[in-house]
């Protein structure tokens, strides 16, 4: 009998194979014709757009005297959708993930910054993909959640202690969920939210090692971001909602009194974007996509548009457009306030482009590009100010793996397996002062629209 699959999974595969479509059509089909057109990209980016390679969108823009990025050492094993955790004593902790044959792994590697290695530590108890890890305030790493090889939402959670290398089940959720989101309180505990369109929360306390319940958020969202904020609030915003919309909707949770209330709405709707605090304290949020539906959308859809969450007016703003439009990227909060967004996928090309956001400014600019283009990788700030990307996906045209078909609906639809784990990992190292960028008068209040073209004036 045919498993029943998670419209969350599906979806997720149903994208990944609309983008390679896209792809097949723009990359393949021209060659086979021999009308392939002129285009601006590099020399070093065409050659791997022919499937000799991982596709690298190399804007004109890039700018590698801002940052570099160099390779590092690579993990021990290609792995996408983990987590990735800074430990007290600045090593890097990658758990769990999907490796290349649709597994979900239970293995954690630490990466050593001093030597630039990977070496394994001790396995999860359970493999999963697409958990949180969140460090906690007593040095251990709590990992929650996420869905096992089978496809099954997990309630399970567990503890890992840096000292031993060890992992130890701890309390299980009330709820098994994926992909929801974990963020630690002022307190100490860890508040969980969201999740398979759900709309529950619960605590989990690191003296008792157990979970409660507390106050539901309004709208149930998958795919959405948490933050904490200075006054100790935590600001959830977007995501897909129960009926797998992108929501423009956001709400604060209140510690105090474990309820939730809604504060004004995203400009845009968005899901698969990323949220930062920055160092005034408001929360820059970036990217993302806007489609109608969790499982239907296009290429346009993928937005570049930033907006700033004020907590004291409880109000978004616009605050101009990435130079490239993004999903599913990362974004890393830099010691010099600014914030450095990498990777991610952009209309058909997955990205190596990397921008930078400058607070003072309100704008943003190209800085160095990624050695290898990905999504769905990790960002990790090194306690040296550099900045650790860690696997992902990256493409090949030539690549392949063993799929079910029943859980790779691209299957159907004779889409080659090119999009791939990788191992590969790479270091940012920023500009030891920063380029001066002339800085434009306020924010921008409005959302971006087209230069009307001019009329002709009747004789």
């Amino acid at each position: 009998m045919k498993q029943c699959i998670n419209p969350v999974i599906r979806a997720h595969l149903v994208r990944a194979g609309f983008y390679l479509i896209l792809l097949v059509a723009v990359c393949v089909i021209p060659f086979a014709l021999g009308q392939r057109a002129t285009t601006k990209r590099s020399a070093v980016a065409d050659p791997l757009l022919l499937g000799s390679g991982p596709v690298a969108t190399l804007p004109t823009g890039d700018d590698p005297s801002s940052g570099t990025w160099n390779f590092t050492g690579s993990l021990n094993t290609a792995r996408h959708l983990h987590t990735a955790t800074l430990l007290p004593n600045g090593m890097v902790l990658v758990a769990g993930g999907l490796d290349s044959n649709l597994n979900a792994l239970a293995s954690a590697e630490l990466y050593d910054p001093a030597s630039g290695t990977w070496a394994f530590t001790g396995s999860l108890n359970t493999a999963r993909v697409a958990q949180t890890a969140t460090l906690l305030s007593n040095g251990m790493v709590l990992v929650a959640g996420g869905f096992d090889t089978n496809l099954n939402a997990l309630r399970s959670a567990e503890l890992y202690d840096p000292a031993s290398g060890t992992w130890t089940v701890t309390g299980s959720l009330s709820t098994a969920r994926y992909p929801h989101t974990a963020t630690l309180l002022s307190n100490g505990m860890v508040l969980v939210a969201g999740g398979i369109a759900s709309a529950s929360a619960e605590l989990y306390d690191p003296a008792s090692g157990t979970w409660t319940v507390t106050g539901s958020l309004n709208t149930a969202r998958v795919d959405h971001t948490a933050t904490l904020l200075p006054n100790g609030m935590v600001l959830v915003a977007g995501g897909f909602d129960n009926t797998f919309i992108a929501s423009a909707s956001a709400e604060l949770y209140d510690p105090a009194s474990g309820t939730w209330a809604a504060t004004s709405n995203l400009n845009a709707a968005r899901a698969f974007h990323t949220a930062t605090l920055l160092p005034n304290g408001m929360v820059l949020v970036t990217g993302g996509e806007d489609g109608p539906t969790f499982t239907t959308f296009t290429p346009s859809d993928i937005l570049s548009f930033a907006e700033l969450y004020d907590p004291a007016s409880g109000t978004w703003t616009f605050m101009g457009s990435l130079n490239s439009r993004r999903a599913d990227h990362t974004a890393t909060l830099l010691p010099n306030g600014m914030v450095l967004v990498a990777g991610g996928v952009s209309r058909i090309d997955l990205l190596a482009s990397a921008e930078l956001y400058h607070p003072a400014c309100g704008t943003w600019t190209f800085t160095g590009s990624l050695n290898t283009a990905r999504w769905r990788h990790t960002a990790t700030l090194l306690p040296d100010g550099m900045v650790l990307v860690a696997a992902g996906e990256s493409s090949n045209s030539n690549a392949s793996f063993p799929v079910d078909p029943d859980r790779a609906p691209h299957k159907s639809l004779g889409v080659p397996d090119a999009i791939f784990p990788v191992s590969s990992a790479e270091l940012y190292f920023p500009a030891p002062t920063a380029p001066p960028t002339p800085c434009r008068p306020g924010p921008i209040n409005r959302r971006p629209r087209p230069t009307p073209h001019p009329r002709p004036t009747p004789p």
